[in-house]
């Protein structure tokens, strides 16, 4: 069977992806933010979150032995981030300075592969940080790709609905246009390599906008010619299908939906196991851990639900998960066990300055702060003398001696400040770029409203395409949403 065991509720804006190494477990968000916990008991690490990308960031994948971790992000960079510290190894620039929706490391960690939206490929050498090759596929957005175990071969997947199978020269071996209705979202190679005389033989998932799941057989001959095979297409998902993902023994594939369901299929018999129903939004992403029976799922609902997959569970057949099999806070501790105050949900809907002092104290064990339960008490700090804490009165009127103590609480009260903006604001009040409260928004020949300098920014850099639907502007002409702008302004004063 499958339990979930844990809900991260850590991102303030959409889960665009996840990605488990042997101990870590990274997600990246439009928040412009990843972060990173300890698969032991998904404590966050304590150089977390990462902030380096200036806009959303779409993508993250470790390296193999989970020293490195790649992302890459809408203000066209993929960076690669040390495990051990926590800082920026090497900034990776996408040829055109196109932004970058996806990228993949090699199982050999010897290559990285970046795909832009305006169809770009860039190969990286991985150890040298240095562009290799670069390719491209006009009039699409790359929006998927994986490597094979193999580590010679990737393929890709795009907007206009094509698998593409290229070598490390950037050759393209095989193209399977329209594998998906609509356009490609995903797709992964299976961890195994079947060999059986002149043909080696891979298996890929790749899901999309028709609301299909398939599996395809790739061939490899003496000859070096591919051959590629649809063997089963999945439909137990009824909304387009964002995520797949094989289990590391390749037996699992995973896939998250539209239609805010995750589903766990018998890979070899394409036979479904369990549809997952915990998400409130689009399950966005998905990841398997390669080292404990462990699955991550994502959503546009801002958490991440972790899952562990119990013995036997491949002797089940099509089952729901009870509707509540598990409330869990943002660290991994049950809701009910929570000692002081209300629930995080509950906080949730008030404005952190109208705290009591008990949900200052609940909120301090949530975030691991037990031990300043009771001089916070003693003290008679609710949520506005919360917000007002500096370092200074840390240390000279609570008599916080420890400076990394001090330090962590200061950022987590930062932390506490944003999410008060930023929490509750209609989806149409933030800007598409930056998802910020927009304070001077235009409109844009593409139709949509940004932040003024957001979309200035944009079009000088990035080609005069349009951020929401990659396709050309026809003109740089910006027009003031005076109407946008007013309902900001009472949504403001209301709130």
């Amino acid at each position: 069977m499958m339990s979930l065991i844990c809900t991260l509720q850590d991102h303030r804006d959409d889960v665009n992806w996840c990605a488990f190494s042997g101990k870590l477990l990274a997600t990246c968000s439009g928040d412009k933010t990843l972060r990173v916990y300890n698969t032991r008991d998904f404590s966050e690490l304590p150089f977390s979150p990462l902030s380096g990308h200036g806009y959303s960031v779409h993508c993250c994948c470790f390296s193999t032995c989970g020293q490195f971790l790649a992302s890459c992000s809408t203000d066209a960079t993929t960076l690669v981030w040390s495990m051990v510290t926590g800082e920026i190894e090497a900034i990776l620039e996408h040829p055109g300075r196109s932004p970058v929706r996806i990228c993949a490391l090699s199982p050999d960690s010897l290559h990285l592969v970046s795909g832009g939206s305006d169809g770009t490929l860039a190969l990286w050498d991985f150890p040298s940080k240095q562009l290799r090759r670069t390719g491209a596929v006009n009039d699409t957005t790359m929006v998927a790709c994986s490597f094979s175990p193999c580590s010679q071969v990737f393929m890709t997947g795009s907007s206009y609905g094509d698998l593409r199978l290229w070598d490390l020269d950037m050759n393209q071996l095989h193209a399977e246009k329209n594998a998906h209705d609509l356009g490609v979202t995903c797709c992964t190679f299976a961890p195994n390599i079947l060999s059986g005389g002149q043909v080696v033989q891979f298996r890929l998932a790749s899901c999309g906008q028709d609301s299909h799941l398939k599996i395809w057989e790739i061939n490899k001959f003496s000859s070096r010619a591919y051959k590629m095979q649809l063997l089963h297409t999945l439909t137990g998902q009824s909304a387009p299908v964002l995520s797949c993902v094989y289990s590391s023994d390749g037996q699992l594939l995973v896939s998250g939906s539209v239609d805010k369901t995750v589903t766990v299929y018998d890979a070899k018999n394409a036979v479904l196991l369990y549809t997952l129903n915990k998400h409130e939004r689009y399950v966005t992403a998905c990841s398997f851990s390669p080292t404990s029976p462990l699955i991550a799922t994502g959503s546009m609902d801002k958490t991440v639900n972790i899952w562990r997959l119990e013995d036997g569970c491949s002797s089940c057949g099509g089952k729901s998960l009870p509707e509540k099999s598990a409330l869990t806070a943002s660290d991994g501790r049950k809701e009910e066990n929570i000692p002081y105050g209300r629930t995080s949900a509950g906080r949730s809907k008030l404005l952190v300055s109208d705290w009591s002092e008990e949900d200052v104290s609940a909120w301090l064990v949530e975030e691991g702060l037990e031990g300043l339960v009771e001089k916070f008490a003693a003290n008679n700090i609710d949520g506005t003398e919360l917000l007002n804490l500096t370092k200074e009165t840390l240390a000279s009127e609570l008599h916080i001696e420890s400076v990394g103590l001090r330090s962590k609480l200061v950022r987590k009260v930062e932390e506490l400040k944003s999410d008060s903006v930023c929490s509750g604001i209609p989806d149409e009040f933030l800007c598409p770029i930056t998802r910020e409260l927009m304070r001077e928004p235009v409109i844009a020949a593409d139709g949509y409203s940004y932040e003024r300098e957001a979309i200035k920014s944009w079009i000088n850099t990035k080609n005069r395409s349009s951020p929401m639907t990659n396709l050309p502007l026809l003109t740089t002409l910006l027009t003031p949403n005076h109407t946008l702008k007013m309902a900001i302004g009472r949504w403001k004063t209301s709130h």
